[in-house]
């Protein structure tokens, strides 16, 4: 008995799935040698040293901000304001190495609550999965909420509870906050170029809220149903100059992304980005491009080489249609940049957690500062020129004369944004 041949269709979707497979099998299959060649490549390697941008605080209103570019002195700052807590500490981290780094910062809150300050704290599962599980066990008088590394649970279908908490908090008392991109660990202490944000005045309260938010919003993955919420007053006073825009994917709230492209479309002189991974999708890429063919002095910064290489190739995908509109870039060399800055006309900034790409603006959670003041875009704008100083610039005729299998790459890996 023989095998009846399959109709015209049927053998045309044969050849379509196996040809679809085979795709993104070779898709897969590149990311990964890619990774692990990378991975080989960086062992035993350190990044040179890079010029960075002495912390100075602006005056906002009845509140001040301080920029640092520089992990260790941000630390110091972070630690001084955690040992002199009187009252509570509110803590929250995407890494948190189990480095000296991280036990530092680990001691002195549980020193904190053991002289009676409210502690508490977030960090996230999934990015902590290396980390030894005897640093993540805590003392009973810490309350530490551990983001679960699978957070959807049954509700396996709900694409909203697939978010990664990538945010970095600390509020001490109500008397200063920190937000920005630094996680917690030694290498970042001096090997990163990244950028946080320390607040005072009126502002803190809006961070302390966020924190709580979170916190409440997730707290019976740790405590269960008769754990009391996280309260807080309401604030007598808040400073419209500075403004907090938070991702919730749980409630599908995305502003960061929506306050970026209205930034980008009122900008008449010039914008300026920095950003660890630029994986944007079409109308984010347009409103920058647009912005270039009205005259406006575009310029990105992103990582000559960052530490995800995956992420380097697709953002390269977008560089065509940028240098063409009369975009620059610039690639910071010998380290990692891993700040998520902009400054836009002299007054209009941000400082945050939120990268470019799809897992930030449209995946995890985030929160971004936004600061509308003269004298802080102009420190700002001060930083990105040290920054700039430390930078190889792409010109067209570079990118186009670019090797064929660069090219090859690109477009091989090209149907992967949508996923970063």
């Amino acid at each position: 008995m023989t095998d009846r041949p399959l109709p015209p269709a049927a053998r045309v979707l044969r050849a379509a799935r196996r040809t679809l497979l085979a795709f993104f099998g070779l898709q897969l299959a590149l990311a990964i040698g890619m990774s692990l060649v990378d991975s080989y490549r960086r062992r035993g390697k350190k990044p040179k040293p890079f010029p960075v941008t002495a912390p100075r605080e602006v005056p906002v209103g009845d509140g001040t901000l301080t920029t640092y570019t520089f992990g260790q002195d941000l630390y110091d700052a972070m630690l001084a304001a955690i040992e002199g807590a009187q009252r509570q500490v509110l803590f929250e981290t995407y890494i948190w190495k189990g480095d000296e780094v991280g036990e530092r910062f680990k001691s002195a809150l549980a020193a904190a609550a053991d002289r009676g300050v409210e502690v508490y704290c977030i960090y996230d599962g999934f990015a902590n999965l290396v980390v030894s599980p005897r640093f993540k066990r805590f003392p009973p008088t810490m309350k530490v909420l551990r983001f679960p590394v699978y957070p959807a649970g049954l509700r396996f279908f709900d694409f909203s509870r697939y978010g990664r908490d990538h945010r970095k908090i600390l509020v001490v008392d109500d008397s200063v906050g920190f937000v920005g991109g630094f996680n917690i660990g030694t290498p970042y202490a001096t090997e990163w170029r990244d950028t946080h944000v320390e607040i005072t005045g009126p502002g803190v309260w809006d961070l302390k809220r966020a924190f709580a938010d979170f916190w409440n919003l997730n707290r019976r993955r740790r405590f269960g149903t008769s754990e009391r919420p996280l309260l807080l007053e309401t604030a007598s006073t808040w400073e419209p100059r500075i403004r907090f825009h938070r991702n919730v994917p749980r409630l599908w709230m995305f502003p960061i992304r929506s306050m970026y492209i209205e930034a980008i479309n009122r900008a008449s002189r010039n914008v300026w980005m920095t950003h660890a991974y630029f994986c944007p999708d079409q109308d984010f890429v347009d409103a920058i491009k647009d912005a270039a063919h009205r005259g406006v002095d575009v310029r990105l910064l992103v990582p000559l080489k960052s530490n995800h290489i995956v992420a380097d190739w697709i953002s390269r995908g977008y560089f065509s249609q940028l240098l063409e509109s009369g975009v620059r870039i610039f690639r910071y060399k010998d380290a990692m940049v891993h700040a998520k800055t902009s400054t836009i006309d002299g007054t209009w900034s941000t400082v945050g957690t939120a990268n470019v790409d799809r897992l930030s603006l449209q995946g995890n959670y985030e929160i971004n500062v936004e600061v509308i003041d003269e004298r802080f875009a102009e420190n700002l704008e001060e930083i990105y020129r040290t920054d700039e100083g430390n930078c190889l610039e792409l010109t067209q005729g570079e990118w186009e004369a670019r090797d064929l299998h660069r090219k090859f790459t690109e477009m091989i890996l090209a149907p992967l944004r949508p996923l970063l």
